[in-house]
């Protein structure tokens, strides 16, 4: 069976996190596992600047409900992914195309543990002005002055 990892923050869950996630599983193939790592909220403080929306928790139970994932974790506290790629030991790691710094620390793991761990990175679907978390947020703050 082939292992494949995603990871994100998962915040106001929305269509291009579910394609991140359906696109993941499809390239680890027929009867593949996808273990997805949800971002801690302190990870999210130190990354963002600021605290997430949904508490990690229950970005993670929702996450764990979508039928196209079968293993979901919550990321460690200190964004140890040398650890999480040891722990998980995925045979593909797949990111977002808004993913580049969770790219390039994979591939300097890899290389420099020899681990063999086939990364993709995913193309941006469609241009929907509503594909990313802080759109969605900004869309509603928007609305919010408009009243008023």
């Amino acid at each position: 069976m082939t292992t494949v990892l995603a990871a994100g923050v998962f915040d106001l869950l929305h269509y291009g996190h579910i394609r991140y996630l359906e696109e993941a599983k499809k390239i680890g193939g027929e009867n593949a596992k996808l273990v997805v790592i949800v971002a801690r909220d302190e990870t999210v403080r130190s990354l963002k600047g600021s605290d997430p929306i949904i508490p990690e928790d229950q970005r993670r139970a929702v996450i764990e409900a979508l039928k196209v994932v079968d293993e979901v974790l919550l990321g460690f506290e200190n964004m140890d992914l040398a650890r999480v790629l040891l722990q998980v030991k995925p045979d593909i790691v797949v990111v977002g195309h808004d993913q580049e710094a969770i790219k390039a620390q994979v591939e300097k793991i890899n290389k420099a543990r020899e681990m063999n761990i086939k990364i993709v990175q995913i193309k941006q679907f469609g241009e929907d002005d509503l594909n990313s978390s802080s759109k969605i947020k900004s869309r509603i703050v928007e609305g919010a002055r408009k009243k008023l």
